[in-house]
């Protein structure tokens, strides 16, 4: 049924939705990071948190974030549900440590999941240089035990944060900075806004070339699709992954069965990018239907420029989109 009163919300306002549903829904529910009491977060994500929810559940930690994450993964094996935040996802390196030798290894070890969501902004294209923009979800891929979400939609950020809270397992919710304000939608008031762990989307429907991609990028393949569309006549799919562990190989396969071409987008820098495994897995799964050799468009192997001219030839623009399904369509 449709919502007559659904209201328009912001990107960061869903994720801001999410929270606020969930620790009020959930007492065992609480949130700890650097500045996101008082301050109310480094982009107001948690602004009058600390006035609703109080000090013992909106927690202004010292800038450790080795000890943010030791701390949430102590309190989830008590009962509670920490929902850390990295103030740049970039700062989730000195924590690398309790991620992937205590968080994601707990239930193995111990029979005890370590429920607990540890999310921040990511990417680039905000002129942050190379210390708070990074995409760092490969650095994670090859870590068993761990979820990994990038949601492109408000509707898939609110969903998808609300499912990682309750998930009993550690999730990394990669939140892309540039889509904060930039990128708004209806969402219904009338009903819970829940999006399950695991399922790609199709953003765009198409018959003769398949985009899968993730976070912002999702728009850039959107807007290289259209332009395909209106200039060659040919369709193009794209496929939002919204979850990156675990992947949802079945969706991705079942695209490029229908369309025999395979192209992959993503913002991190090309070498060991996801682009990498979902080229392995689909060439173990669907090679027979590729028409195509499987192409990569992504950012170059460097840091990110500060510098805006540089930073713009770093990413992966509409343009190199277009020039690769140009190619692939041509093949």
């Amino acid at each position: 049924m449709e919502d007559d009163n659904a209201v328009e919300t912001t990107y960061l306002g869903a994720i801001r939705e999410a929270l606020l549903e969930e620790m009020r829904a959930d007492e065992t529910v609480f949130m700890l990071g650097e500045d996101i009491g008082i301050y109310g977060g480094a982009f107001k994500v948690t602004d009058g948190f600390l006035d609703e929810f109080g000090p013992d559940r909106v927690i202004d930690t010292p800038i450790s974030e080795a000890a943010i994450v030791g701390a949430a993964i102590g309190a989830a094996h008590m009962g509670l549900k920490p929902v850390a935040e990295m103030q740049f996802i970039d700062f989730i390196a000195p924590a690398f440590d309790m991620i992937v030798n205590f968080a994601a290894k707990s239930r193995y070890r111990t029979g005890i999941g370590a429920g607990l969501v540890i999310r921040g902004p990511c990417g680039a294209g905000a002129r942050s240089g190379p210390f708070h923009s990074q995409s760092v979800e490969s650095y994670f891929a090859n870590v068993p035990g761990l979820k990994m979400v990038a949601p492109a939609r408000a509707f898939d950020a609110k969903g998808l944060l609300r499912a990682a809270i309750r998930d009993p397992d550690p999730v990394l919710f990669f939140e892309h900075k540039f889509l904060y304000r930039r990128i708004k939608e209806q969402l219904p008031t009338n009903e819970e806004v829940f999006v399950p762990l695991g399922k790609a989307r199709t953003h765009r429907e198409g018959s003769d070339l398949t985009i899968v991609t993730y976070g912002a990028m999702v728009y850039k393949s959107t807007d290289a699709a259209e332009t395909i569309s209106s200039e060659d006549g040919a369709e193009v799919e794209v496929i939002d992954l919204r979850t990156l562990r675990p992947l949802d190989t079945e969706a991705i396969v079942e695209s490029v069965t229908r369309t025999g071409r395979l192209l992959i987008v993503h913002e991190a820098p090309r070498f060991g990018g996801f682009a990498g495994e979902i080229t392995a897995q689909v060439c173990e799964e669907a090679f027979e239907w590729l028409d195509a050799p499987i192409r990569r468009v992504t950012a170059i192997d460097t840091p990110v420029p500060y510098a805006p001219t540089l930073e713009d030839y770093y990413l992966p623009g509409e343009d190199d989109i277009v020039a690769a399904a140009r190619w692939l369509l041509a093949y």
